[in-house]
């Protein structure tokens, strides 16, 4: 409160030609301000040069709003400023955003008329059906985008032609480091058979953008995902550096099939009988053979097993044990077994052997190493530090003689216009407890007779003190010489 009313006396105590002056001033530099930030704006454009489908609309400002970019959503685009859309494009395009317009089962058919032929009408469903695929695959995670292509099934309608049941083939972009687990290939899978009628879940092809087929074995485990899951599993019970996993995964290439007939009696009596006699009459010249075959019925169950190819043949694992730990080899053995799921009948191979694990030396630091590595990073901070001090010493003492003699000024022209009119001996008594250089600069903005009579009104050597600095200019920075001087003595 008291630096208002100070602020306030102040500003009264100016003169209606400085008030309006520096309201002027004000308004200008207010008004500048202002047109400076509607100049400085940047220009505000549109995204892109053509229009967006609604899905390509909401997939970018999804991905605007992510960045924490500025924009203005319109109908078909989005605004933003001008300085800033070479560098969003880029963005976009690096992250592949937006994704290419899919036409749907109803823009295919929009255009469908009476005259369409009918292969033209189903090529056009086909292609909505794909684009209504594919638009439900990109939502999944890890899915950046997808291509499906659905042959549909074709009846024999000649004695010489073959049917063909229908088949889609789905190729899938991943994000980077993305590996899609075999519970969501068999889902991609199923999705696309339960979309096209008459599409057998086994006819569907998945690939992925390196052109791999995914999930087409009974186990949608590969090496890689055996192997980290040994390998975390054995350095979660005995500790990291303990152990080394290694597996290798055979696949099967061809398509096999197994097939196993069984037949049972539907009673306690065997199946069959074969009942075979020989005899001999008339003194060996009549001959009598007799066979008889009894089939009594039987329970015949067929039972056929498909081994689709690309299935796990046998898996191969390695696990290195590091002698110095002195782990339990026979229970290594039962964890890793258990991990991988080894299964003998099946061929797998798993050997556990300790051995002594190769270690590169660490060399040892001592104190003045430590020291060493302490000191060198902090003394480019230290030096400018001290560099800084120095020019701190140096240049705040000239810089604070400065402040005082430019205050020292403002009080004495304030002293000057306050006593300016006044008599002798009141301007006498307004400088009892100024300086004799304070005193000197206010007499001397007097009138000549009026200064002579208030130093007619000082002791003699407080006048002589006065005169004398009235006759010669003072430094700004150094002031007095004599007082310089007498300050440093005492």
């Amino acid at each position: 409160m008291n630096y208002a009313l100070a602020a306030l006396t102040r500003w009264n105590a100016f003169s209606k030609t400085t008030q309006l002056v520096i309201g002027a001033a004000l308004f200008a530099a207010v008004a500048l301000t202002i047109v400076c930030g509607i100049v400085a704006r940047p220009a505000r454009v549109t995204l892109f040069a053509t229009p967006l489908h609604p899905e390509q609309l909401a997939e970018v400002q999804e991905r605007l709003a992510s960045w924490n970019v500025a924009f203005t959503p319109t109908a078909d685009n989005v605004v933003i400023d001008a300085g800033r859309r070479s560098d969003v494009l880029l963005r976009l395009s690096l992250a592949g955003v937006p994704h290419a317009h899919l036409e749907t089962t109803g823009e295919a058919l929009a255009n469908v008329g009476v005259l369409t032929p009918q292969a033209v009408i189903d090529a056009q469903a086909r292609a909505g059906l794909a684009g209504d695929l594919e638009a439900g695959l990109r939502g999944i995670d890890g899915v950046d985008d997808a291509r499906v292509i659905v042959a549909p099934a074709k009846l024999a309608e000649f004695a010489d032609e073959s049917a063909r049941d229908a088949s889609a083939s789905v190729r899938l972009l991943l994000r980077a480091g993305t590996h899609l687990p075999h519970a969501t290939v068999e889902g991609i899978r199923r999705f696309v058979a339960a979309g096209v009628s008459g599409l057998d879940p086994s006819r569907v092809t998945i690939l992925d953008d390196r052109g791999v087929a995914l999930g087409d074995g009974d186990d949608g485990e590969d090496a890689a995902d055996l192997q980290n899951s040994l390998q975390s599993a054995l350095d979660s019970a005995f500790g990291d550096a303990s152990t080394i996993v290694r597996v290798r995964v055979e696949h099967r290439n061809e398509r096999l099939a197994q097939r196993e007939v069984r037949r049972s009696a539907l009673t306690s009596p065997p199946v069959a009988t074969v009942l075979d006699s020989e005899s001999y009459g008339g003194a060996g010249k009549h001959y009598h053979h007799d066979v008889r075959n009894d089939d009594r019925g039987s329970d015949t169950r067929e039972s056929v097993r498909e081994l689709q190819p690309d299935a796990i043949a046998r898996v191969s694992a390695a696990v290195f044990v590091d002698r110095a730990h002195l782990l339990d080899l026979p229970k290594v053995r039962d964890l890793a077994a258990a991990t991988i799921g080894y299964d003998p009948k099946r061929g797998d191979t798993l050997a556990v052997a300790a051995v002594d694990f190769h270690r590169t030396p660490v060399p040892r630091k001592d104190v003045w190493w430590l020291l060493y590595g302490t000191i060198v990073p902090l003394a480019p901070a230290a030096v400018i530090a001290l560099a800084l001090l120095a020019v701190g010493r140096m240049a705040v003492p000239p810089s604070f003689a400065l402040l005082r003699e430019w205050l020292e000024r403002a009080a004495v022209q304030r002293a000057s216009r306050a006593v300016a009119g006044l008599a002798p001996s009141r301007v006498r008594g307004a400088l009892v407890n100024e300086p004799p250089h304070a005193a000197a600069a206010i007499i001397s903005a007097l009138p000549a007779a009026t200064a002579a009579a208030v130093l007619n009104l000082y002791p003699p050597h407080e006048r002589e003190a006065i005169v004398a600095r009235m006759q010669r200019a003072a430094s700004p920075l150094l002031g007095d010489a004599q007082e310089f001087l007498r300050d440093r003595v005492h």
